[in-house]
Formats: C-alpha cells, sequence, structure tokens
C-alpha cells in the first residue's frame, strides 16, 4: 500500500474577504474529490483571505499510479482560474 501527500500553496487574489475564499476553496476542493478520489483538506493560512494550504492525500498500489496523480492534480491548479500556485510538496510512503 502506498500512501501520498501532497501540500499545494495558493493564492487567491480576486478574494477580498473570507467569505470570497471559502467560495473558491470549498468549490475546488469538491472538483478534486469528484475527479481524483483523494480527501481534501485546508491545513493552512485560514484567517487569511487571499491564501490557502491545501492537503491532499490518496492511497494506491504503486508509486506512480500517486506521481501521475499528482502530477495531474497539479496541472488543474495551474489552470483554474481565481488560483495561482505558489508552491507544491509531494510526499509518497
Amino acid at each position: 500500500m502506498i500512501v501520498g501527500v501532497l501540500t499545494v500553496e495558493l493564492a487567491i487574489l480576486e478574494a477580498q474577504s473570507l467569505k470570497d475564499k471559502r467560495r473558491v476553496i470549498l468549490g475546488f476542493k469538491q472538483r478534486l474529490r469528484n475527479r481524483f478520489n483523494v480527501s481534501v483538506s485546508e491545513v493552512g493560512h485560514g484567517d487569511a483571505h487571499q491564501r490557502c494550504r491545501l492537503g491532499i492525500a490518496m492511497v494506491s498500489g504503486e508509486a506512480r499510479g500517486v506521481h501521475s496523480q499528482f502530477d495531474k492534480i497539479v496541472d488543474m491548479v495551474r489552470a483554474t482560474p481565481g488560483l495561482t500556485l505558489l508552491e507544491y510538496e509531494r510526499e509518497v510512503f
């Protein structure tokens, strides 16, 4: 069993309030869950309205599958209007 954790640091430059941030992040988290069957949680910058850190976890039978899915998730983040990817880190156990 392989466990992967991807942490992404995001900027939501158009958010003027925490309500704006929640609207964008909740929708994005749901799209990640639906498309990639991963667990997603906001793990940092909860009180900042233009920053967000998401933790994304998945379990697979092989490491190659985890890396492939994480590559697709990073590509999706980069392609999502309203989100700016600042940095990301992946760990596979």
